[in-house]
């Protein structure tokens, strides 16, 4: 099925927000934990990093504002903040769900016959 994978993310709870970003696997988190030489591109999946808007990691995913990390963590520079965050957050993995979406709309009671 498409869309069945499991996805790893790291959640921090904030003092103000959630904030959460998706990894490659824990086994890559733990690796940067044991050895910080390693890089963080290859930790991190997609360089962006989220709130939920105090809904823990179930919340509607928002981009992350610098006021949102200028508050949390005293700083807006992404690859500081990613590595805070990987350093105090939790590892999460989460099976991604499939994809939904119409099949063939020609089918069904979407098209007037």
């Amino acid at each position: 099925m498409k869309g069945n994978d499991v996805q790893t993310k790291v959640h921090l709870k904030g003092k103000d927000d959630d904030f959460i970003i998706f990894v490659d696997s824990a086994e890559a988190v733990q690796n940067w934990k044991n050895d910080s030489s390693v890089p963080l591109a290859q930790v991190v999946n997609g360089w962006k990093i989220f709130v939920t808007h105090k809904q823990g990691t179930q919340g509607i995913l928002d981009a992350a504002s610098n006021s949102d990390l200028e508050n949390q963590f005293g700083t807006h520079r992404e690859e500081d903040v990613v590595k805070q965050i990987l350093e105090q957050g939790t590892v999460q993995d989460v099976d991604a769900k499939e994809r939904q979406g119409d099949k063939n709309i020609t089918k069904g009671p979407s098209v007037a016959h």
